[in-house]
């Protein structure tokens, strides 16, 4: 069976539709110009999205100040769960996470060294039973 020709919406000529453009039918010579003019159209720079906002930034900025001042007054673990435990404070855990409010909430900080934080991750069942971590669905 032979194929039909049909007029193309680029040259006006009856030939043989090679594409259908966004619903305007194009003969081959006349397709790939379109696609040519298109590519090139839509050539834009985008501004690449930043990393952080600027109200992020702020606020890590100011956990940074505060989290210094906090390790300094409160130098010793508070967990001292395991035996390679250091006994001096090196991280802040987040009682209740680091999302929204309770990222700058000092009343949900504990001060520990790395191992005690490292096993307070890991372990959340147990970590919450002994008072290390707070649910933060009420």
């Amino acid at each position: 069976m032979k194929a039909k020709t049909k007029i193309c919406n680029g040259c006006g000529q009856e030939k043989y539709i090679w594409k259908n453009i966004k619903g305007k039918k194009y003969c081959k010579f006349c397709s790939m110009n379109q696609q040519a003019m298109t590519k090139t159209a839509s050539k834009k720079t985008y501004k690449p999205i930043a990393a952080r906002s600027v109200k992020k930034s702020k606020e890590e900025t100011i956990y940074a100040l505060k989290r210094k001042i906090f390790l300094n007054s409160k130098t010793l673990c508070k967990a001292k769960l395991l035996r390679v435990c250091t006994v001096f404070a090196t991280d802040v855990h987040h009682k209740a996470g680091r999302v929204g409010k309770n990222f700058l909430d000092e009343s949900t900080w504990l001060p520990v060294c790395r191992q005690c934080h490292m096993w307070i991750e890991e372990h959340p069942i147990e970590s919450k039973e002994k008072g290390f971590s707070i649910s933060r669905i009420n």
